[in-house]
């Protein structure tokens, strides 16, 4: 079991807590960076740091500290928003944390970072990890950013470039997935097959209390996914499975409801769920991550745990 404290910003979002309890689970000591105090589960202590659009003076909070897991920014929320927001939020504030964790003596900095930092591209070919990144929005070059900052820095960094993010609570195209799962009429879906990597949020939790661990290589930055890719059509059968119903996908070809998409003005959402992108978690799976569920069990937990709320 581990031992030592890790301050972990961002817990109280989709995510947090279940890194919350991953990492006490691994036996760490939690000190959550809060905007604003919240009730915490027994035994996590809570600094109030406010919010990172303004300074931040880090002192308290990194007092004691051994690791720093840094979540909190900016989510992708589209176009509209300033790109000066996204790099004060997710660029500035994140180097001045690792600058202020730098000083306190801390040993290691995880970053929740993007795949989006790597690629904004959809229906395009496998993602390397050593490809050059090529971020195609704000949202992804204020993530690369924060990366490239990190690796100037005398730190002990690792970055985690997630996929798409799924699991109890999920929102945005995800969401609106489940809710057709949901529905007990059969679905035009059957013929979307284009392979697409996601992650359990209960995996993520996994990579990142792996990243704390002197096993994973530190200074570089990780894609995190699922190992095995999985099609629309796939993730609607695994969401119907948990409901204990037949899959009911009708076979229509992926050409024609991208035609129908195009000329109801929403082609790029459709992309954005059924495109193909793939990205496989090469060098955390080399260096011994493993993935404590597998895809089809985790969207059918998904779906069961939708139907019982």
């Amino acid at each position: 079991m581990a031992s030592g404290t890790v301050l972990v910003t961002g817990a109280t979002g989709f995510v947090g807590p279940h890194v919350v309890d991953a990492v006490a689970g691994a036996g760490w000591r939690l000190r959550l960076a809060l905007r604003r105090p919240v009730p915490l589960p027994a035994g996590v202590e809570g600094v109030v740091t406010g919010d990172l659009a303004q300074p931040v003076d880090w002192s308290e909070a990194l007092r004691g500290v051994d690791h720093v897991v840094h979540m909190a920014g900016l989510a992708h929320a589209g176009p509209g928003l300033d790109e000066a927001l996204y790099r004060r939020v997710n660029t500035e504030a994140t180097l001045a944390l690792a600058r202020a964790a730098s000083a306190a003596g801390v040993r290691r900095f995880v970053y929740l970072s993007s795949i989006k930092a790597l690629s904004g591209s959809f229906d395009g070919p496998p993602l390397a990890e050593s490809a050059a990144p090529a971020p195609t929005d704000a949202y992804g070059r204020s993530k690369l950013a924060a990366e490239q900052g990190l690796a100037a820095l005398d730190l002990d960094w690792v970055s985690l470039r997630p996929v798409l993010i799924y699991g109890p609570g999920v929102k945005a195209n995800m969401a609106a997935l489940l809710k057709l799962a949901l529905l007990p009429v059969p679905l035009p879906l059957g013929g979307l097959k284009a392979p697409r990597s996601l992650l359990a949020v209960e995996n993520l939790a996994a990579a990142i209390v792996f990243a704390l661990s002197p096993a994973c290589p530190a200074r570089q930055s990780c894609i995190v996914a699922d190992p095995e890719p999985v099609s629309v059509a796939g993730m609607l059968a695994a969401l119907r499975a948990g409901l204990d119903h037949r899959p009911g996908l009708l076979p229509v070809p992926e050409a024609w409801l991208r035609l129908a998409a195009r000329l109801a003005g929403r082609e790029e959402t459709f992309l954005k769920l059924a495109g193909s992108l793939v990205a496989r978690p090469e060098r955390l799976l080399r260096a011994g991550w493993q993935p404590p569920v597998g895809t089809e069990a985790a969207l059918a937990r998904l779906a069961a745990s939708a139907r019982g709320g």
